[in-house]
């Protein structure tokens, strides 16, 4: 059965303000269905199904229990504790499965379901122990692992060369100098979604030119991951797009899963391999809860056998980037695997650039020596250096295309995008590498309540952002129809808001739901040129 998301309840933004402190009991009205939603004293939010694991009995507050997370199934006196959603009658047994609870543009909030929640519970197998030397985990950079297992390879996420989100993003380790061979041996590689330190033109051209009809598996998400494949140059013929939940057999040990992720269903995957011995590589994207006592407690609560944190190894190596890098300080995974290793007994790696573990001696014996091999001492571990110049160049192309001598683009751009019916008032401003408004440049503002462009903001009510974004950058984004993610997530924009609330439906739009196809600016032109307009650089004020 293909994994999908269900939205079993929408709580609305009073409905959410007056959940208490503690356990609260909801329902879904129209179908009968009941719920749990649990606030703690910092308003973090858990929820679960109010339907007890052992026979589906029904969860209520006990009169001796009133003032604690507990509650009591009225079938059979199993108790739930609903803080860490951890049964404690029986005691030590199961754990209670947790909904999605997504946050919406108007403060409402929504319980989603992935369904079937395990898909993985399918067709279980029989585990086999590991030999020496079957399962090995070789780390490249950034999210891109090496899996041996048996005699096949697999890659994750080759994001290996250039940089990535525009040029916001730059690698913070320099990868093996064999790593393209390593790439173009893999039987089959895996990419978790389509932002671009996951899914690498750069590092995939080059795979391409080698070994074009590689084996490259994604999941089945509503854009899809190779959206941008025909326009990109890369010529790859052998990508795979399989539904979610459902095991893809490799040989008679290896299978692996692609699962639809928790936090962005609508865009972002993760994976289960399974060979011989059932281990679990979970990418565990939780975007918004990247504190480290967080993730050690979500390490703890999963208890695998063994934790690797990898996928946030980037570095703001632009100089025009100062700022941010000195500013954007990034949790450090030496520091996490210790803070897990004190609050449990999970085996932690901190990689490095060719280093390899054998989980067959890991699992066998955790203090083996032998089973992690570092690189050769003297191996450079850091980039000191990046080839900035032949990627800005590449980008800074689109700056000077001739669609921009013409202010009538907007509207064609705009149009395109297909954003409105919102009330929402931007203001674009073109600046240069320092955020300061570029001479010439164009400065516009868009009311999306109706897909207008005044000339000044409207007398009615309405929030306000204004956006100042790198020409270079932007007109890139716009010439090639890209998504703003390479603006947003890549540090290319400076922004206000008036009031200060993320609009989450403008930024998921551009961010996710833009055209596959790009805009038609050759008819574009076409129709300019015969409309007998003149070309000119101007502000729109």
């Amino acid at each position: 059965m293909e994994q999908s998301a269900n939205t079993l309840l929408h709580i609305t933004a009073s409905e959410k303000e007056n959940l208490k402190e503690g356990v609260n009991f909801l329902r879904n009205k129209e179908s009968g269905k009941n719920f749990i939603v649990f606030k703690n004293e910092e308003e973090e939010l858990r929820a679960c199904k109010n339907l007890c694991k052992h026979q589906g009995g029904t969860f209520i507050k006990d009169i001796e229990d009133l003032d604690s997370s507990i509650v009591r199934c009225t079938k059979h006196n199993w108790r739930l504790d609903v803080s860490s959603m951890k049964y404690v009658n029986p005691p030590d047994s199961f754990c209670q499965e947790e909904l999605v609870i997504e946050k919406n543009e108007d403060n409402s909030i929504s319980l989603v379901e992935l369904d079937p929640p395990n898909p993985w519970d399918s067709d279980p197998k029989i585990p086999v122990d590991l030999e020496v030397g079957e399962l090995q985990i070789t780390y490249l950079t950034h999210a891109c692992m090496e899996l041996k297992l048996g005699q096949k390879y697999m890659v994750f996420d080759p994001w290996v060369i250039g940089p990535a989100f525009a040029r916001g993003w730059w690698l913070l380790h320099e990868p093996p100098s064999d790593w393209l061979e390593r790439v173009c041996h893999a039987d089959l590689i895996y990419i978790s979604h389509m932002h671009s330190d996951h899914l690498s033109y750069p590092t995939l051209r080059k795979l391409a030119e080698r070994r074009p009809d590689i084996p490259i598996f994604v999941g089945k998400t509503e854009r899809p991951v190779f959206w941008y494949l025909n326009q990109s140059g890369v010529n790859l013929t052998n990508i795979n797009v399989v539904p979610f939940g459902i095991w893809q057999q490799v040989d008679a040990d290896l299978r692996f899963m692609i699962l639809m992720d928790g936090v962005h269903p609508e865009m972002d995957t993760c994976i289960i391999v399974e060979y011989k011995e059932e281990w679990k590589a979970q990418f565990i994207k939780t975007e918004r809860k990247k504190l480290l006592h967080y993730k050690a407690q979500l390490v703890k609560d999963l208890n695998p056998r063994i934790y690797c944190p990898f996928a946030g190894y980037f570095v703001e190596a632009h100089p025009s980037d100062k700022y941010i890098k000195e500013t954007n300080i990034k949790n450090d995974a030496a520091t996490l695997n210790q803070l897990i290793t004190k609050m449990s007994n999970v085996i932690t790696w901190t990689p490095k650039p060719g280093a390899v573990m054998d989980v067959g001696r890991v699992l066998k014996d955790p203090s083996d020596r032998e089973a992690i091999v570092d690189p050769p001492e003297g191996t450079k571990i850091f980039k000191d250096s990046w080839d900035f110049d032949t990627y800005l160049d590449a980008m800074s192309i689109s700056f000077t295309d001739e669609i921009f001598n013409y202010p009538s683009w907007i509207k064609e751009y705009f149009v395109w995008a297909g954003f409105k019916d919102y009330n929402l008032v931007v203001r674009m401003i073109e600046t240069d590498e320092d955020f300061v408004d570029l001479p010439r440049g164009y400065n516009y503002l868009v009311d999306f309540s109706d897909l207008s462009f005044p000339t000044k903001r409207p007398n009615r009510d309405h929030p306000y952002e204004e956006i100042r974004s790198r020409a270079t950058v932007m007109r890139h984004v716009v010439k090639n129809g890209l998504l703003w993610d390479d603006l947003y997530i890549g540090f290319q924009t400076r922004l206000q808001r008036d009031p200060d609330i993320y609009h989450h439906q403008f930024w998921n739009h551009f961010q996710i739901k833009l055209p596959i196809t790009p805009p038609d600016w050759n008819a574009f032109l076409e129709q300019e040129k015969q409309s007998g307009n003149n070309a000119q650089i101007c502000s729109v004020m």
